[in-house]
């Protein structure tokens, strides 16, 4: 017991705490989410996030020296976002074939997300800026911040609606497209992996890869499009209305 005191706290006092803490956290819970035949619930993101929370909670350790070493991880986001374009590259036939009904799809869907969220805040009667930070929620979370700030929205709030849009979407996707009866064939995954990767961005399509690789692929194309359309269309939308 000794030796464990000390080297918890050398590890909580270096960047190797917050390293150390997220890999053995996700370890643990993508191994019960595996034990549990890939549950929603068990989601190991969600329970990720719960306890690594939990554990800065009751250690006290502030989030900028958790940070200094989850940054490693953090920096793989990029190169694991990029490497979605292979599987999408091998289905490049039915991309050529169904191009313009999934730019369409992102278009409407994406447009839903947003519409949606902002009725919603403004029926509630949330405050102003609050309203405006739920635009971006089905944005990946970076991405999101960025657009609250252009449109006045708090970037901080905005990630958080981010992550929250995408955790439910990720435990209620499977849920929700079996009482649609859409398929789990062909065409049937793909609309899966695109509808939870507009609505659930990155978590989504993360989901999405466990499930299938069809829905997966399909998934990572959804996130890519609602960058590049709310980036775009989202801004100049709020400057002129």
């Amino acid at each position: 017991m000794p030796r464990f005191v000390e080297l918890w706290i050398y590890l909580s006092a270096t960047p190797l705490f917050g390293l150390t803490a997220t890999l053995v956290i996700y370890v643990l819970a993508q191994a019960l989410y595996a034990r549990l035949n890939q549950a929603a619930w068990a989601n190991p993101v969600l329970w990720s996030v719960l306890t690594l929370a939990s554990v800065l909670t009751l250690t006290g350790v502030d989030y900028p020296t958790y940070f200094s070493g989850a940054q490693f991880i953090h920096f793989l986001l990029g190169p694991a976002v990029v490497a979605l374009a292979w599987p999408l590259w091998e289905r490049r036939a039915a991309l050529r074939q169904h191009g313009f009904a999934l730019l369409a799809a992102a278009v409407v869907g994406g447009a839903a997300a947003s519409g949606s969220a902002l009725l919603l805040g403004w029926l509630a009667g949330l405050p102003h800026e609050v309203v405006l930070s739920l635009a971006p929620k089905s944005v990946t979370a970076p991405v999101a911040m960025g657009i609250a700030d252009k449109i006045g929205g708090i970037p901080a709030l905005a990630a958080v609606f981010a992550v929250v849009t995408g955790m439910v979407g990720a435990l209620s996707g499977k849920t929700l497209f079996d009482r649609l009866k859409i398929p789990m064939d062909g065409h049937g995954w793909m609309a899966r992996g695109f509808s939870l990767g507009t609505a659930a961005h990155g978590i989504g399509a993360a989901r999405a890869l466990q499930v299938n690789s069809d829905a997966g692929a399909f998934a990572g194309l959804a996130l890519g499009l609602q960058v590049v359309l709310a980036s775009l269309l989202l801004p100049m939308l709020f400057r002129l209305f």
